[in-house]
């Protein structure tokens, strides 16, 4: 009989669990909670614990940045998501798991018991000695609008440093550029747009993807006065200063990092006991292709904490949004005690990259196209994804009388 650090794969849980904890607002799990409210599990008691009450969509975050979509347009708020679908919601923080018990420890509250728990918190931002993530949104937003302010009250040119150079940095870059020549230009100094660096550690931007679409970003960069260095990774970065592996040095007055993002601290201590919860090589949750954890088969995980033992995926927000049908599917199935069914993502998903500029470029495979009628295309596919967590019933929210 296999130990419990072991269970066999894709293993039902007992029949008799019923409630159900749903930790993070991650895209998977928004979707899960919008198929609970459509079709609840019978007798079942579901709790969202939520650091953020709202969480950002990463599909209109570059747009967000660049200036074209407002707070709330690109925010889903889990709090009225949560009330729409008769859901408990706690504004909490986790910082453990109790698997023994099957609790989740919590930074302010009491420990929330669990019969299911699925975990969907995304990756923290890397520690870095300089600079701040894109990760978590809410702070960088922040940092965002006090660099904006800085840019207009100074009178010297900034050189700003992005780090990272995979869709998510080179989509970011240009986003930034666009707001800030914007602005300057409607004060009268275009003369003054800040100066733009990008950094990545592979040896050309865009890793991954195939040679047309890093062609056509290139050619974008190149046109727009953004520098590009690749082929070395960050030695270090302080006091204003970003130095390569090969010593090569840029004064910034501001540094950006887009990189990928690290699990959680408090998962490391989870996973460290022999019973564990069971970790990959970096750190994120093992899950199977059921997305169900491949020692705790309570757990469930999805979204960019997660990593599917045996078919790696991109950690982005197209394959996160892809996973949240499965997982509100197998999370029924393990409340009622049926079997899991794998999950299988596509080979290649579009991605649909923006140049800040209203523009963008479309990437499946070896196919790409540009111009401005992507971007069109972009906006009604990211707008229609939201307005199924957005336009719900007055009665919702909380400000609406009872």
């Amino acid at each position: 009989m296999p130990s419990p650090a072991t269970p066999p794969k894709d293993r039902a849980m007992r029949p008799a669990a019923r409630t159900l904890v749903l930790l993070g607002g991650g895209h998977s799990h928004v979707a899960v909670i919008r198929a609970f409210a459509i079709n609840p599990p019978a007798g079942t008691t579901i709790i969202v614990i939520g650091r953020d009450a709202k969480t950002p969509y990463s599909g209109m975050l570059p747009g967000l940045i660049a200036g074209h979509y407002t707070n709330a347009e690109a925010h889903i708020d889990i709090a009225v998501l949560c009330r729409f679908a008769g859901i408990r919601f706690i504004h909490d923080e986790a910082t453990g798991l109790d698997l023994a018990c099957q609790r989740v420890l919590c930074r302010t509250g009491a420990p929330v018991p669990y019969d299911c728990l699925s975990i969907d918190i995304g990756a923290s931002p890397a520690l870095r000695a300089s600079g701040i993530g894109i990760k978590p949104i809410a702070p960088f937003l922040a940092h965002w609008e006090a660099l904006c302010a800085r840019a207009l009250a100074t009178p010297e040119r900034l050189h700003i440093g992005v780090v990272g150079a995979g869709a998510g940095g080179v989509e970011l870059v240009l986003a930034l550029q666009f707001r800030l020549e914007g602005l300057l230009r409607a004060a009268g100094r275009p003369h003054d747009a800040p100066r733009f660096s990008l950094f990545g550690q592979a040896a050309t931007i865009l890793p991954g993807f195939a040679e047309p679409a890093r062609r056509r970003l290139e050619r974008i960069l190149h046109r727009r006065s953004i520098g590009v260095f690749t082929g070395q990774p960050i030695g270090t970065a302080a006091d204003g200063v970003l130095q390569r592996a090969d010593g090569m040095r840029f004064a910034l007055d501001d540094v950006i990092w887009a990189t990928g993002g690290a699990p959680a601290p408090w998962l490391a201590r989870s996973g460290l006991a022999q019973t564990g919860l069971a970790l990959d090589p970096k750190g994120f949750i093992a899950v199977h292709d059921t997305l169900q954890s491949t020692s705790h088969p309570a757990v469930f995980a999805a979204g960019d904490i997660a990593s599917v033992i045996g078919r790696p995926s991109p950690k982005s927000g197209v394959y996160a949004v892809r996973q949240g049908k499965p997982l509100a599917a197998n999370l029924r199935r393990a409340l009622s005690g049926q079997a899991l069914v794998p999950f299988q993502p596509q080979r290649h998903a579009l991605a649909l990259i923006g140049t800040g500029d209203r523009r963008a470029i479309a990437v499946k495979g070896s196919w790409s196209a540009e111009g401005r009628w992507v971007w069109l295309w972009k906006d009604q596919i990211d707008r229609r994804f939201m307005s199924r967590y957005t336009n719900l019933p007055d009665h919702a929210r909380a400000d609406h009388p009872r």
